[in-house]
């Protein structure tokens, strides 16, 4: 992804935020970073939705936090560049979104 990534400001943390939070997105205490675990029917299924993210965060050079265990994935998302939440963590949570209902 071009350009440098700047941290969210208060504004675009109260438009862009909601939507993530409605869906289940949680702002980590103590971290400027948001999570959420995912839960899937087996390990391949687990698998198949983090190949699909890890794809699309290499084309973001953005990549995620995550952690997996047999059916279920838990992302954090922060901007190691802008010490904080960015856009670009809103667009790859997105994308896990999309990436689930295609599921």
């Amino acid at each position: 992804m071009a350009g440098k990534a700047h941290r969210l400001s208060a504004e675009q943390r109260e438009q862009l935020l909601p939507s993530l939070r409605a869906v289940g997105w949680a702002e980590v205490e103590g971290r400027d970073a948001i999570y959420k675990e995912f839960a899937f029917k087996n390990f391949n299924q687990a698998f198949g939705f983090m190949t699909r993210v890890a794809l699309q965060a290499e084309k973001m050079d953005h990549h995620p936090e995550w952690f997996n265990v047999y059916n279920k994935v838990h992302i954090t998302l922060s901007t190691h560049d802008c010490g904080g939440l960015s856009e670009r963590d809103v667009k790859l949570a997105t994308f896990t979104e999309e990436a689930m209902v295609s599921h």
